[in-house]
């Protein structure tokens, strides 16, 4: 294929605009961004700076359908078109874009971006909010939303993959517009932000938060008749298209519109004290997981999605990294951060009448509490119980939307647990732990956690048995936690029994763990047993995927298996296997690659301890 045409920046840095059209200018100039394929390439490599692109993203992103055998290779020449254009990175004279094991990265400052801008712009309007300057936290939201010049790179929505990344940037403006509205309004200040607010709606009619704004604004401006008739179309619009009442928060802001005239601004300030939603603590025994944590921080801590989900096997350390998240986040979450089990000891469900009523006792919720101990059925009992049951879930939206703080819903086992329990609106963010994916909740963030790599389960054991022994035998600590699998729980349970153990050498240890018959047994440590919190997960799966689990976990003792392989020892059809492979994928006790690939070519795995578990159940 012939080298598109591009424009070489020459001197001064080039100036990239994802927020609106695709646009490059240099010294002011606008600078041709060569043919369709070849800016699909770069609006990708936007929409993911300083971050590794995969070629197949890429690839999806210009073919979406049925890519040419020379799509590699016409992808270089677009990439080599782009680095052209670019020029090198800042004063070290780097290649703006490289290519690694992960994919193509491309390197790009604030100050090049108008995506990053926005993004360091709503943080710092954010933080100024959570300190009480609301003047100056309008005036960077107001700064971040100047860079909006309509829907997010509009001329390539026609790609799919780039339609994803422009809906994302879109969620994240709208969410900064929300910001910045509330807190003119909270200034005093209603009449400028209706205009835009209006038209927000029409083009998002289903935004309840844009919604609320709207009705505020014209509330405050003295325009009371106007603002009741933005409910009542809201009301009529969710009873059509969803069959669905507006949230409580929605009903009560319209109630107290109708009783209280304009004294009734808004939800309270996030500032008001709550009692006694004391943080949850910090595990000393906390070690890796940087990536994870970092990205829970971004997602939580920037506020532009309000659920976040953690999954993994039992034992993956997913409470352990939601108790440090909740601690680092503290200063974004000024109205405290609570953390409620959502499982009992004995590792059924509770219900939740259950959990409204510790959440109402942790935050300060008025209303009629259901009585945990009277809480027999689903929905804590009949009648009287029922209705207090309700009564609480509205005074839990309603105290939701006037706060700003993280919630801990820890051991989910459904997502039929957490749906009454997730904010409808407002600034309260939740962070959710689970062994299953809960794939039947959106729109959530979603992290799987994986094994532990070999290092951080080192220096997890190290921490445990002290760096000297470690160092002692190096090669049989090794052994040590890659028998464990990786998984932080055993390799936790591990060290202890070593600190117990001080005569017993490491590599006499690995040999007992290797031997598939013994290692669930060495495994325990007091009363903390890995195969007891194995078999809590074993209990969540339906007998089905109990069988399915046991035919498979002899096939992973080879470092994996194929679909092919799975479906052969099932003895079912391809479609079959692909249905129990990912049932299984979505309970947490299968994994599958990190990167997309095709179900054929995917190599899947048992985690070694599951494996075990499941060969002593089903005699396989």
């Amino acid at each position: 294929m012939t080298r598109p045409p591009v424009r070489t920046a020459p001197t001064g840095a080039v100036y990239f605009s994802l927020l609106g059209p695709l646009t490059a200018r240099l010294d002011g100039h606008e600078l041709p961004l060569g043919p369709r394929k070849q800016r699909l390439v770069l609006a990708t490599l936007l929409s993911r700076p300083n971050t590794p692109v995969p070629v197949e993203v890429l690839t999806d992103a210009v073919w979406p359908d049925d890519p040419p055998r020379t799509a590699r290779k016409n992808l270089q020449v677009y990439v080599s078109a782009a680095r052209a254009l670019l020029g090198p990175a800042g004063h070290e004279g780097r290649d703006r874009v490289v290519h690694g094991c992960g994919g193509y990265l491309l390197r790009i400052a604030e100050g090049e971006l108008d995506t990053l801008r926005f993004g360091s712009l709503a943080r710092a309007g954010r933080v100024a909010a959570g300190r009480g300057d609301l003047a100056g936290a309008a005036r960077l939201l107001r700064e971040a939303l100047d860079l909006w010049e309509g829907p997010p790179l509009n001329d390539l929505r026609d790609s799919a993959g780039v339609a994803e990344e422009a809906g994302r940037l879109e969620a994240r403006c709208l969410t900064v517009y929300e910001d910045w509205a509330e807190t003119e309004i909270e200034l005093g200040r209603p009449a400028v932000a209706v205009d835009g607010l209006r038209d927000l709606v029409e083009r998002h009619p289903l935004r309840e938060r844009l919604r609320a704004a709207w009705m505020n604004s014209l509330h405050q401006s003295g325009r009371q008749a106007e603002a009741l008739a933005v409910y009542d179309d809201y009301r009529q619009l969710m009873a059509r298209e969803l069959g669905l009442e507006p949230s409580p928060a929605m009903a009560a802001l319209y109630r107290s519109m109708l009783g209280r005239g304009r004294e009734a601004r808004r939800p309270a300030p996030a500032r008001e004290a709550v009692s006694p939603a004391a943080p949850p603590s910090c595990t000393a025994a906390f070690t890796g997981r940087p990536g994870e944590l970092r990205e829970i921080l971004e997602v939580l801590g920037c506020g532009e999605e309000r659920v976040v989900v953690v999954s993994g096997p039992a034992g993956a350390g997913k409470s352990a990294l939601a108790l440090r998240a909740a601690h680092l986040l503290a200063d974004r979450f000024p109205d405290g951060r609570v953390r409620v089990r959502v499982r009992r000891e004995d590792g059924t469900a509770r219900n939740r009448a259950e959990i409204l009523a510790e959440l109402g006792r942790l935050c300060g919720v008025a209303g009629n509490a259901a009585s945990p101990g009277n809480a027999a059925s689903p929905e804590g009992g009949a009648g009287g119980d029922r209705a207090a049951t309700a009564a609480l879930a509205d005074a839990w939206q309603e105290w939701q939307a006037r706060h700003r703080a993280l919630v801990v819903l820890d051991d989910v086992p459904d997502e039929a647990s957490v749906r009454g329990l997730l904010s409808r609106s407002g600034k309260c963010s939740v962070l959710i732990t689970a062994r299953g994916q809960l794939a039947g909740l959106a729109p959530v963030h979603r992290i799987a956690l994986p094994a532990l790599a070999d290092g951080e389960a080192l220096e997890l054991l190290g921490k445990l048995i002290g760096a000297g022994r470690l160092r002692a035998d190096p090669g049989a600590a090794l052994r040590i936690v890659r028998a464990c699998g990786g998984l932080p729980l055993a390799v936790e349970v591990s060290g202890m029994r070593l600190a117990v153990l001080r005569h017993l050498p490491l590599a006499e240890y690995a040999d007992r763990l290797d031997d598939p018959s013994a290692a669930l047994d060495e495994l325990v440590a007091g009363d903390v047993s890995v195969r007891h919190r194995i078999a809590s997960g074993w209990q969540d799966l339906a007998d089905g995927d109990r069988w399915v689990l046991g035919r498979l976990a002899g096939l992973a003792e080879g470092g994996g298996f194929t679909l092919d392989r799975a479906a052969e020892a099932l003895g079912c059809g391809e479609r079959a296997a692909i249905r129990a492979v990912e049932s299984l994928i979505d309970a947490g006790a299968v994994t599958s690659p990190a990167g997309e690939v095709t179900a054929h070519a995917a190599l899947y795995e048992v985690p070694r301890l599951v494996g075990l578990y499941a060969h002593e159940r089903e005699g396989v």
